[in-house]
């Protein structure tokens, strides 16, 4: 027995490695990715000039934390799918975007106002209902944000951000000296499943 155990050592030392060189080399590529498609979009002094090259782009400044620019690619992005009458999937992308870059510069009043905006044009929409919820709740609308959350779970029974941020509401109930909504995070365009995805150009190949 006492054989076996350097041996289960090592292949557990193996089988670590590897998952970490996997995690690495998926980051490594994400990365590279991201700069070529910045080197793609931005890398000229004109932007892309239709509104899914715009979000593409202000996507990728998401990632990398540029928030200020992502901002003003997301407004662009917003002013260019209003002139090509673009499907209202794509504005309610664009404006739950926005409202992201925007919390993520603590403005909480403007991004309340894009998420909102994100919801007139699909009012099924999870992961906006989720931004609204907890920007709602920074902003000290606790009952609100606790409704939207419900909201979530009528959508999706089980998401889990949406439980989550109700867990957080309760735990910060009558405590002094924490807003509600600490310690919990937005979510990002893209980072939930399929069905809410908040991240995806795709409702821009629609026409009008």
């Amino acid at each position: 027995m006492q054989d076996l155990l350097p041996q289960t050592y090592l292949i557990g030392l193996i089988l670590l490695l590897a998952t970490v060189a996997v995690l690495v080399g998926r980051q490594v590529l994400r990365v590279q990715r991201d700069e070529r498609t910045l080197a793609r979009l931005g890398g000229t002094k004109a932007a892309p000039g239709d509104a899914a090259g715009l979000y593409e782009l202000a996507s990728v400044q998401l990632r990398k934390r540029l928030y200020s620019q992502a901002s003003e690619t997301l407004k662009q992005a917003l002013r260019q799918a209003q002139a090509e009458k673009a499907p209202d999937e794509a504005r309610a992308l664009i404006e739950n975007a926005l409202g992201f870059a925007l919390a993520a510069q603590n403005r909480f009043a403007p991004a309340i106002r894009h998420y909102r905006s994100a919801l007139q044009a699909k009012t099924d929409y999870p992961v906006a209902l989720n931004n609204l919820a907890f920007a709602l709740a920074k902003q000290g609308e606790a009952e609100e944000a606790r409704s939207t959350y419900e909201s979530v779970l009528i959508l999706e029974p089980g998401n889990g951000t949406a439980r989550k941020g109700l867990r957080s509401l309760e735990r910060r109930r009558g405590v002094p000296g924490k807003p509600p909504g600490d310690g919990e995070t937005a979510a990002e365009p893209g980072k939930e499943g399929n069905a809410s995805r908040g991240g995806d150009a795709k409702g821009f190949s629609k026409a009008a």
